[in-house]
């Protein structure tokens, strides 16, 4: 598992998205252009939460999200998200 160096403030997490589908189901590849934002994700790490509201996920959950959810950063090489906790629909 990926483990950034990096430390989420308040009810924010860190995600690495799960790599978009390359194939369809019946086995036809699907082009970049044409590939779709992956909505799923593993959290890598976590913030401590507000004061009345703590964490509900923790590190190394299966969630999914929004598509348009979070903030796309780079760090040490690899993409990660940084969204709100409430931006996480479920914990698969």
């Amino acid at each position: 598992m990926a483990n950034p160096k990096i430390k989420p403030l308040a009810d924010r997490v860190v995600v690495l998205a799960a790599p978009a589908e390359t194939k369809t189901a019946g086995g036809l590849i699907i082009p970049d252009t044409a590939k779709e934002k992956p909505q799923r994700g593993k959290v890598v790490a976590v913030g401590n939460g507000k004061v009345d509201e703590p964490m509900t996920v923790k590190v190394g959950d299966t969630i999914l999200y929004g598509k348009y959810a979070g903030t796309e950063v780079q760090i040490d090489g690899k993409e990660f998200l940084i969204m709100r906790e409430s931006d996480i629909f479920a914990i698969i």
